[in-house]
């Protein structure tokens, strides 16, 4: 059967077809993983009985079998003993071969990307392969390797990228008397992109905390590096007895100092220090969405004066806002991708959205308060968030 569908669409427009469907499929996943089973599962049955698929880590590296197929399953696990036996060539570099695994002739397609050796993809059938068949073979290889190198430099980059991500957030989360505490963390985007929102909790001196939440224009690593500068520089400088406004003034300049380097951001940086009645903090928005204080009887009110964001100016002076939380009050602080959640023509926070929201969460811990603003940003459209989004919770016990 498979022979005479070869026979008639070898020399029609079934062969193209087929051949942009085996394309398609291969460009269509970004999993390495997966493309050996869509090569497998693309050749069998329409050129041969059976399939194997190898790779190896580096180009002069051992083979080893990562798919096998047989379009008779029953014989799957004879043939993988059968194959178990067999030496494969593993250079790659060599022309495309035909040789015997018992009863089938096998043909053996290196898999060649770039100039590298990647794996081979090993065809069976019982009679021998006619010249069509082996240079559609060569063509689907061909096709294949770059499917496999392509998704093997995405999952590397992605794996990458999710470390520096990691690298950009609190090692740990300190305990800090009177203080409960939630946070979130959720960047947007494709698996390969770093997110330009961030948060840190941190201790900054005896009887003092800081912590901060802010959001670098952009993503990607010009972003991360801004991220690294400003998380680097609240820790340093707050460490060294600046103030909260003094902190935010030095690392306004240290982000002018990259040149075409920077980015802009916003941020809110505060101090927390723990007094009898609960809480107190000094705080400073850059530019950053308005933090909301949840009172204990439900009233939502905002806390934080508007100031300039950073990158932007020169000549900027911070003041810091002194807040305090009582037993029981909450203070809530996002970043845009929540307030800016959108769905159709309106933002999440249109109306008071976010402070509604809030209202909603008396007498709830903090990691709960951070989880229902989360689901309530989720529920407000229906498609996936297109941006980052951090929450931070702090409540007073």
């Amino acid at each position: 059967m498979a022979a005479e569908w070869l026979e008639e669409s070898s020399r029609g427009p079934h062969w193209l077809g087929f051949l942009a469907d085996a394309s398609d499929l291969l460009a269509g996943t970004l999993d390495p993983d997966m493309v050996p089973a869509i090569v497998a599962q693309v050749v069998v049955p329409r050129l041969s009985s059976w399939c194997a698929v190898y790779t190896s880590d580096n180009a002069t590296g051992p083979l080893r079998l990562v798919y096998l197929w047989h379009a008779d399953e029953a014989r799957i696990d004879d043939l993988r003993e059968q194959l178990d036996d067999m030496d494969v060539d593993g250079a790659g570099t060599r022309v495309t071969s035909a040789f015997h695994v018992n009863d089938s002739h096998v043909l053996a397609v290196p898999l060649t990307a770039r100039g590298r050796s990647i794996g081979m993809m090993c065809l069976g059938r019982p009679d021998r392969f006619p010249d069509e068949v082996t240079q559609f073979a060569e063509d689907i290889g061909r096709r294949a390797a770059l499917a496999m190198d392509n998704a093997r430099l995405y999952a590397q980059q992605a794996a990458a990228n999710r470390a520096l991500q990691r690298s950009l957030l609190p090692p740990n989360e300190p305990e800090v008397p009177g203080l409960d505490y939630g946070v979130i963390y959720e960047p947007a985007g494709e698996a390969n992109e770093v997110g330009g929102d961030f948060y840190d909790l941190f201790k900054a001196g005896d009887g003092s905390w800081r912590f901060a939440i802010g959001d670098v224009c952009g993503t990607g690593p010009e972003a991360a590096a801004v991220t690294g500068l400003a998380r680097h520089t609240l820790r340093l400088l707050a460490r060294e007895g600046y103030g909260v406004a003094a902190v935010l003034g030095r690392l306004n300049q240290a982000i002018l100092e990259e040149g075409e380097r920077a980015r802009f951001l916003t941020l809110l940086h505060g101090e927390i220090t723990p007094v009898e009645t609960g809480l107190e903090l000094r705080l400073v928005s850059a530019g950053h969405p308005e933090a909301l204080r949840l009172r204990a009887g439900g009233k939502v009110e905002a806390v934080t004066t508007p100031q300039s964001l950073l990158g932007v100016f020169h000549e900027v002076m911070f003041e810091a806002d002194t807040v305090r939380l009582d037993h029981g009050d909450v203070l809530l602080a996002v970043t845009d991708g929540v307030t800016e959640r959108r769905s159709g023509g309106r933002l999440l926070d249109d109306d008071g959205g976010l402070a509604k929201l809030l209202a909603e969460c008396a007498g709830l811990s903090a990691r709960a308060v951070a989880e229902r603003i989360r689901r309530g940003a989720a529920d407000f459209a229906s498609e996936p968030s297109a941006d980052d989004l951090a929450i931070v919770v702090l409540r007073a016990r």
